[in-house]
């Protein structure tokens, strides 16, 4: 039947393919196509990584105009951008993490931010504040779901002397709070607080 040649003919096609990429050319030796995969997959994977920390620059985090002149002018206002110490605080220290497999997974996560960036849905001041309860609160269940992973690349606590903290500091040494986490008493730092939506009214 026509139909059945078709598909023996398609078939054939493919084993013959299938065959041409799994066996050594005749031209060129086995080892050269070893040597020539080894240094194609150490370029790509190269060419990945710095992709990769490309994205997590701070000039690239402000190339929008969302981050730009919103979250990064309120930072340039806190003690995280400038102080007596010269340590500075970027986007990435504080929303990206270091570990690969975990930068790698927030990078995936980033591909909706991309998708509200083309759909401008907070390309203005007004609708950036419109949302930025929601932005905020979504960050902060996020570093609390992790222990405060990204403040903890900076703020080690096994490096931390209390006897120089104020006493209000102390408490994460206080055993009664070792279930809290940086965030549950550190929002706002770098960001202004959102304010919290109204209640709707009950008839």
């Amino acid at each position: 039947m026509p139909g059945s040649n078709d598909e023996t003919s398609r078939k054939g096609w493919i084993a013959r393919a299938w065959a041409v990429l799994w066996r050594p050319s005749a031209r060129i030796p086995a080892l050269a196509l070893v040597i020539i995969g080894g240094i194609g997959g150490i370029l790509f994977w190269g060419a990945f990584n710095w992709a990769l920390e490309l994205a997590s620059t701070e000039t690239f985090c402000i190339s929008c105009h969302e981050m730009r002149d919103n979250v990064y002018k309120e930072l340039q206002g806190t003690i995280h951008y400038s102080n007596r110490s010269g340590v500075r605080a970027t986007c990435s220290d504080c929303h990206v993490p270091k570990e690969w497999i975990y930068k790698v997974m927030r990078k995936i996560a980033a591909s909706n931010e991309i998708f509200h960036h083309l759909m401008g849905t907070i390309d203005t001041p007004q609708k950036f504040e419109a949302h930025r309860f929601k932005l905020a609160t979504n960050v902060w269940k996020s570093m609390k779901a992790t222990d405060s992973r990204e403040c903890r690349n900076c703020h080690a606590k096994g490096s931390m002397n209390p006897h120089k903290q104020s006493e209000a500091a102390k408490i994460m040494f206080d055993p009664s709070t070792s279930a809290l986490t940086c965030i549950d008493c550190h929002t706002g730092i770098a960001h202004k607080l959102p304010e919290e939506p109204e209640e709707p009214k009950k008839n």
